[in-house]
């Protein structure tokens, strides 16, 4: 029995009527209050998703940008820091949320190795559909930061952040990819169809936008890419940028991803059942 791919959206136009027609094109309307999670990038660092790339989304779905405190210090480890670097950034078009201003929920987790209830932004019960807008990039511990990392890590409370990274960061490799997709799963059981995911791959850093001084772009702007399918949605991402870094003879992401095994988090994903590795890429 062969198993049905996914299929993955995709564009190379970077604009925002693309991210609009991106969300589209998955023919799932999100209805009620939406939660956009995103990140609106740290203090210092450059390479943050333009928020007039999500205008026309943002119209189209009346949605709030919304993300959590981290757990690091930084400019965004309190909400009232958050805030105020989220509107230097120019996200003041819409409401911004910030997911753990007052404590995290409880989500349960079936099935991992790890973690039984995860530690999510309380405000996420506030809200009746996900709409995942990742800025697809190098990652110092993640190797790279798609739509799992968007939801998992992004929007654990900051004491989910540390349950995931461990006491002074001291989670790393497999142990740290599982707690990831772990968490992760917990928000998707929460929300159940009610999402859809959107990888925006450009900017392409080594590091992350949580970074205050992440380097340039590696590769060229490579387009946006959408599934309903988050495993098959970060794995085509992978996949494209192993082929650009190819052609444009750049070796940097693609080291950092493959030098931190970061394919096992899409592995241990598929095996818990999230998704598939398997994808058909259609141009739109």
């Amino acid at each position: 029995m062969t198993s049905k791919k996914a299929t993955v959206y995709y564009t190379k136009e970077i604009s925002a009527a693309s991210l609009l027609a991106a969300y589209r094109v998955l023919g799932r309307e999100l209805g009620g209050k939406v939660a956009i999670k995103l990140h609106m990038g740290e203090s210092g660092n450059t390479n943050y998703l333009d928020p007039e790339l999500l205008r026309e989304v943002v119209a189209a779905t009346g949605g709030s940008f919304t993300d959590s405190n981290t757990a690091y210090g930084g400019s965004r480890s309190t909400t009232e820091g958050h805030l105020k670097t989220a509107a230097e950034h120019g996200y003041t078009y819409a409401p911004v949320d910030v997911l753990d201003a007052d404590g995290h929920a409880m989500l349960p987790v079936s099935g991992g190795k790890h973690v039984q209830e995860a530690m999510i932004g309380a405000h996420l019960n506030n809200y009746d559909s996900l709409l995942s807008i990742a800025h697809f990039k190098g990652h110092g511990m993640a190797g790279f930061g798609g739509s799992f990392k968007n939801i998992a890590v992004g929007m654990a409370s900051s004491e989910g952040k540390a349950d995931i990274h461990g006491k002074g960061f001291s989670y790393n490799g497999e142990p740290f990819f599982e707690r990831v997709v772990e968490y992760a799963k917990a928000v998707m059981e929460k929300v159940g169809d009610n999402v859809a995911y959107v990888n925006v791959l450009n900017k392409l850093s080594t590091s992350c936008d949580c970074d205050a001084s992440a380097p340039p772009a590696e590769l060229d702007d490579i387009g946006i890419l959408a599934s309903l399918d988050p495993v098959a949605l970060d794995r085509a991402s992978v996949d494209l940028v192993n082929a650009a870094a190819e052609a444009q003879d750049s070796t940097k992401l693609v080291e950092r991803i493959e030098g931190l095994n970061a394919q096992y988090l899409l592995d241990y994903a598929e095996g818990l059942g999230l998704g598939t590795q398997d994808y058909e890429l259609v141009e739109f």
